[in-house]
């Protein structure tokens, strides 16, 4: 078809989609190839083509008084016929132009609509691409076309492969598909998308490939049924396929052999729209397909337009073959009398009436090539109108010269190309980037089988590029048709997801969405699903036992609100008022023999010590802090030498007194009086309270967080700070401790009837006895325990001093009074 015009553009359309190449031989003329097949949506892309240049001459405001034409050519389905087409739309035939004598004048056709296949894309621009003549496709979709290097005149208004890929990657991740099948086709289109698929989706992170299966050119049977099979074996549940229309078919008659139900399809656009395979047998199998399509725009008055194509063309229209062509087929009959004899057909009147035709020619409610040639003619007008507004002196090339109408050059024409922006009726936005591609943009398309048989393929969402360069997709969940019984999306995974609380762990050998969900260790926690790792908490918090989340650290120490607190501090009361009232009665029956033969002021000293025992043992209870820590040891020394260092003189007086009895004696009392007594007990406890001084100066004790005895738990403990001045001041106490108890020893047999060193004897026996069992306890408990175990030792040992040297006394003092005497008490009176 061809339409004069001031600027010509030329297009090449598949109007046939087979040719026949007639044999040639050394002697034989070369024949050109014969067109058959004829492909009715291929000759309405053609006149869309011719409806959109008509449409741009009735507008004032694009390219004012500058009438477009076109030239038009049929690829044939054929890569010979496509790039000889090519060739000669930019070379010229001699019916149509005509060099002049001095070679000027502009070439034949400014640029190129087309070519529709990749490969025949990639064979055209690879030469032309030399011109520099433009190139604008409207159906190549091959990522190898964005190569600026190789194409520098190539652009194209449908988005590339590699943005289809990343599509079908938003996909995924919107529905949560993590484990998909992939299946290309064995050409550069589905090496290319194989390539592309892998390499984004492995930068995405978005999911795993469970097969990657190339199908065979030539169907092989064995090969489609191995690959269907693993299909079915498989335990993705979502299966992509970028293949041609005729491999879908031999591929879905082997999935209806072999009966693979529960896949979720998803179609590239070279199927998606593809009706050969909405038919009864594969929708049970097809049906809830989503898609990738073409962006479906609306053309305001493409369809009065195709009614008026009519073999006697009208006057804007040359008469051509083409439309005869599409008349014969439409109506099954034949112009040329000898051919419709022989065919047996019809003889074509022109009269037919074009609307009583069933015939999907005339429908323009689903226009999606038909959009990209409205666009791609437009942005060469807008191209055409820019360069022709340009103002001399301030143009693009050398010299800020300007392009005219009589001299332009197509390597203008790519330049303003490059920079062309408009905004088409339907509202999209119509741009190229460096590489020569439109701003991308696709709709999601969702197959659905109607209850009548029928096939309904309806926009379920889009997605596209924004100018920021981010992928944006939006989806209808609402209108889509789910061929499962869940009437939901189907789950895609290899291995579960990884809940809160635990960590991935990757299977050897298997790719990263195949992996293990091992917990999180104590101390550790992972808050999202599909945690790599697990994060430590802080140092004094815990995980919880779910490990999803930090919980505070237990606190413990010996606490005055705990059972074993409550006991013990019940118990350091008690024999604190137990020291009270034996002081009672003590100083009640201070005039007494009972009371006066023990010493009655170091008895008095003893027990108020013994009080401060009992009571120095609260400090041990309650959390430890600055001052507890370093008053409790302190006060535990030197309570508990102080008392005794009273029985340690006790039993030397006791002794004294004994030796004085006998003849030649009475001399050692002289060292045993008062203030003797008082002063040995004074030196003593100063040994310990300077132990005690030099111990908090140099090493004092402070409060310490312990988180060494559990994990989960602070400990809260007093460190001794020096473990010499413990050693030393548990030593001294010893030490009295084993000397009073020798002295005593020594004296058990002394001839009174209430012989005080056996009392002394077997009090320092307890003594010692608790604290020689405390050492070692003490070192193997932690935490609150050692307190406890301490404070145990404390009252023990003093409840031993209080039972063993005041029970007995008390015991005769209120309860046996007659043995309260001194003949009594001197072995004289009745026993």
């Amino acid at each position: 078809m061809y339409k004069t015009g001031d600027v010509v553009l030329g297009g090449l359309f598949e109007v046939h989609y087979s040719s026949i190449f007639p044999e040639r031989t050394f002697t034989s003329e070369p024949q050109q190839p014969i067109c058959t097949g004829f492909d009715t949506l291929g000759f309405r892309h053609a006149m869309t083509m011719a409806f959109t240049v008509e449409e741009i001459n009735k507008n004032s405001k694009l390219l004012p008084n500058v009438t477009l034409g076109y030239s038009l050519s049929d690829n044939c389905g054929a890569l010979v016929v496509g790039f000889s087409s090519a060739l000669s739309l930019a070379s010229g035939r001699e019916k149509q132009f005509l060099l002049q004598e001095n070679c000027l004048g502009t070439p034949p056709v400014m640029a190129i609509v087309g070519d529709s296949p990749s490969t025949f894309s990639i064979a055209t621009a690879n030469v032309l691409g030399l011109y520099k003549m433009p190139i604008v496709s409207y159906f190549s979709t091959c990522s190898c076309l964005s190569d600026r290097q190789r194409f520098p005149s190539f652009f194209r208004t449908i988005p590339s492969d590699a943005f289809q890929v990343r599509a079908m990657i938003q996909i995924l991740k919107h529905f949560g598909w993590t484990w998909v099948g992939l299946l290309v086709t064995d050409d550069d289109y589905g090496i290319h998308v194989a390539r592309s698929f892998q390499s984004d989706l492995a930068q995405s992170g978005e999911g795993c490939l469970a097969y990657l299966q190339v199908l065979p050119w030539d169907s092989d049977p064995v090969e489609l049924k191995r690959i269907v099979h693993l299909m079915k074996t498989s335990t993705a549940r979502v299966v992509m396929v970028f293949a041609h229309e005729f491999h879908m078919i031999h591929l879905m008659e082997e999935v209806v052999r072999q009966n693979v139900t529960d896949q979720q399809w998803i179609a590239s656009e070279a199927w998606t729209s593809a009706a050969v395979l909405q038919t009864p047998s594969f929708m049970p199998y097809l049906s809830g397909t989503l898609g990738i399509a073409i962006r479906r725009g609306e053309i305001a008055g493409l369809g009065e337009f195709l009614l008026q194509v009519h073999p006697d063309q009208n006057d804007n229209v040359e008469r051509n073959n083409m439309v005869r062509q599409f008349w014969e087929f439409t109506f099954q009959c034949r112009f040329d009398p000898a051919d419709s004899a022989k065919a047996g057909a019809a003889l074509c009147t022109g009269q037919e009436d074009i609307k009583k035709v069933d015939t999907e020619f005339l429908d323009v409610s689903n226009l999606r090539p038909e959009y990209n040639i409205y666009k791609a003619v437009y942005a060469l007008a807008y191209a055409l109108d820019d360069m022709l507004q340009c103002e001399p002196g301030r143009g693009p090339f050398s010299g800020h010269s300007c392009a005219n109408l009589q001299t332009m050059e197509p390597w203008q024409i790519v330049h303003y190309l490059q920079n062309v922006n408009f905004t088409t009726q339907f509202g999209d936005q119509v741009s190229f980037d460096e590489n020569g591609d439109a701003l991308p943009i696709y709709d999601i398309v969702n197959w659905v089988w109607l209850p009548d048989g029928r096939t309904k393929v309806q926009n379920v969402g889009k997605v596209r590029r924004s100018d920021s360069n981010v992928e944006e997709l939006t989806i209808n969940e609402d209108k889509i048709f789910w061929n499962f019984e869940t009437k939901k999306p189907p789950r895609s995974f290899c291995s579960e997801s990884c809940p809160p609380g635990t960590r991935m762990a990757r299977k050897k050998g298997q790719p990263v969405c195949c992996f293990d969900c091992i917990p999180c260790s104590g101390g550790k926690i992972s808050n999202k699903t599909d945690s790599m790792e697990c994060t430590s908490c802080p140092e004094d918090f815990w995980s919880s036992p779910q490990r999803d989340h930090c919980v505070p650290k237990k606190i413990e120490f010996l606490s005055y609100h705990e059972p074993l607190g409550i006991c013990l501090t019940a118990a350091s009361l008690l024999g604190t008022f137990i020291c009270t009232v034996v002081l009672g009665i003590f100083i009640y029956h201070r005039s007494t023999p009972m009371v006066r033969a023990n010493n009655s002021e170091l008895s008095f000293l003893l027990l108020v010590s013994l009080k401060l025992c009992f009571l120095c043992s609260l400090l041990f209870i309650g959390r430890p802090r600055l001052w507890t820590c370093q008053l409790r040891h302190a006060a535990f020394g030197i309570s508990f030498v102080l008392s005794v260092s009273c029985i340690l003189v006790k039993t030397m007086v006791v002794l004294a007194v004994f030796k004085a009895s006998k003849p030649g004696g009475g001399a050692s009392l002289k060292w045993f009086g008062a203030m003797q007594q008082r002063g040995t007990v004074l030196v003593l406890t100063s040994i310990q309270a300077v132990i005690c001084i030099a111990w908090l100066v140099s090493a004092s004790p402070t409060p310490h967080k312990n988180t060494q005895y559990h994990n989960d738990k602070i400990v809260y403990e007093c460190v001794v700070g020096s473990t010499v001045g413990f050693a030393v001041l548990l030593g001294y106490i010893g030490l009295l401790a084993i000397l009073s108890f020798l002295l005593a020893f020594l004296a058990r047999n002394l001839p009174d009837n209430f012989n005080e060193a056996k009392l002394i004897t077997f009090s320092m026996l307890i003594f010692c006895a608790v604290w020689v069992a405390f050492v070692p306890a003490y070192v193997n408990s932690p935490g609150k325990y050692a307190d406890a175990v301490e404070v145990f030792a404390i009252l023990a040992s003093s409840f031993g001093l209080l039972v063993a040297l005041f029970g007995p006394k008390c015991y005769i003092i209120l309860l046996r009074p007659e043995r309260n005497t001194k003949k009594a008490i001197m072995g004289r009176g009745k026993s």
